[in-house]
């Protein structure tokens, strides 16, 4: 943790620039994500068969890290592809399938189809594995699953991981029910709140830190810090971290709209605006129309395929953080119709990380209520997670 505390204090002291009282001030300093710390990894990269966990939004600039480290003289051994792939093309939950990657001739090992979790034949050709993937801040985003699986491979083979941090674009929310294990899944790994504020970075420490995967202390763990970067710092993705999240606006309805994946609801995948909609075929709270339909690396088979479907357009909202409106109206919509509106509801557990809000609002919950029954877990929490910050 010195160690880290010290490169981030170097990070720190390069970004800023004093300026004296009769100075004019200096345009705040641009964020610069970990993978562009070059000169800070790359000597730990010397000499080290590496391995990296990563897709389409692991860039340095406009290059990708693979081909920078390529041409910095550094031994990949091989590519391990998170959910929706190395390039991000594949639709939510489709198998990805492992292989070569076309441009390198390196290959490419999926870590979201048979296995989770890399092999120990795979971990024993690596020294470092490196993680360096866009999350966006919310817990059931599978991404931190599978960081999950590489920090518990690497510990138990004895392989160093290096996590190169990037900022989280709902970073400035501590928001919604914290999970209880007994409904982990890889939707849900952790015991931490659905909106945590932490970046990958953070989380990683804390992971290691709180002994949540096997022999953590073994764990040999580095994170380079994103330079010039606050947590309620606003933050614009530059390249959408999957199919469905084209947009700022869409990644910031996420956590309010991934629920309704466990209803009969569209929430627009198949259309040009996912989680940017709400909308069904049978009734409706809105009268905005559209029709899901097959998209390729997108959803081939969304909800409501090929029927038309009204209700919101949620694209000019002001959107961010977690709103429980959403959920509680269009429950109350169904329950009028007589309809089942949790129509997988072990699923919407799953995504909540307990059966308790679920049944909060099947029993007529407001919202108010709902948000006082999780605040002091998120006390807690917040407490809990205090050491493994790395921002203000």
């Amino acid at each position: 943790m010195r160690l880290l505390l010290s490169i981030l204090a170097l990070l720190w002291l390069a970004g800023c620039n004093e300026a004296s009282s009769s100075q004019p001030l200096a345009a705040p300093a641009a964020i610069s994500p970990g993978a562009e710390q070059l000169a800070v990894y790359l000597p730990l990269l010397q000499g080290k068969r590496v391995g990296l966990l990563v897709n389409q939004t692991s860039l340095v600039g406009e290059q990708h890290l693979v081909d920078v480290l390529l041409a910095n003289g550094v031994n990949i051994v091989s590519i391990f592809a998170p959910e929706h792939g190395f390039r991000g093309d594949h639709d939510a939950g489709a198998k990805v399938s492992s292989g070569i990657d076309s441009k390198t001739g390196l290959p490419l090992l999926s870590l979201y189809g048979a296995s989770k979790a890399p092999s120990a034949d795979q971990m024993q050709a690596l020294d470092l594995v490196i993680f360096d993937i866009q999350d966006v801040g919310v817990r059931y985003y599978t991404y931190i699953s599978s960081m999950h699986y590489l920090m518990q491979a690497a510990a138990e083979h004895n392989v160093a991981m290096l996590v190169l941090d990037r900022p989280n674009p709902n970073g400035r929310y501590l928001d919604g029910p914290v999970l209880d294990l007994a409904f982990q899944s890889f939707v849900g790994m952790h015991p931490i709140p659905l909106l945590h504020g932490m970046t990958v970075g953070e989380l990683a420490l804390m992971i290691k830190g709180e002994g949540w995967i096997n022999q953590a202390a073994q764990l040999q763990l580095t994170v380079i810090p994103v330079a010039n970067y606050q947590r309620d710092m606003p933050y614009s993705l530059p390249v959408p971290p999957s199919p469905n999240l084209p947009n700022d606006q869409a990644v910031a309805l996420y956590p309010s709209l991934g629920f309704f994946e466990a209803t009969p609801l569209s929430v627009g995948r198949g259309t040009p605006f996912p989680f940017q909609v709400l909308g069904y075929d049978k009734f409706s709270l809105g009268n905005f129309a559209f029709t899901p339909v097959a998209t390729p690396g997108a959803a081939l088979n969304p909800p409501l395929k090929d029927t038309p479907s009204t209700g919101q357009d949620l694209r000019q909202v002001n959107a961010g953080g977690l709103d429980l409106n959403y959920l509680i109206n269009w429950h109350r919509l169904f329950a009028a119709n007589n309809a089942t509106f949790f129509s997988s509801p072990g699923f919407m557990d799953k995504l909540a990380g307990s059966a308790t809000l679920r049944q909060q609002i099947e029993q007529g919950f407001t919202e108010q209520q709902i948000r006082a029954s999780w605040q002091s877990a998120l006390n807690d929490f917040a407490g809990k997670r205090q050491p493994y910050l790395l921002y203000d």
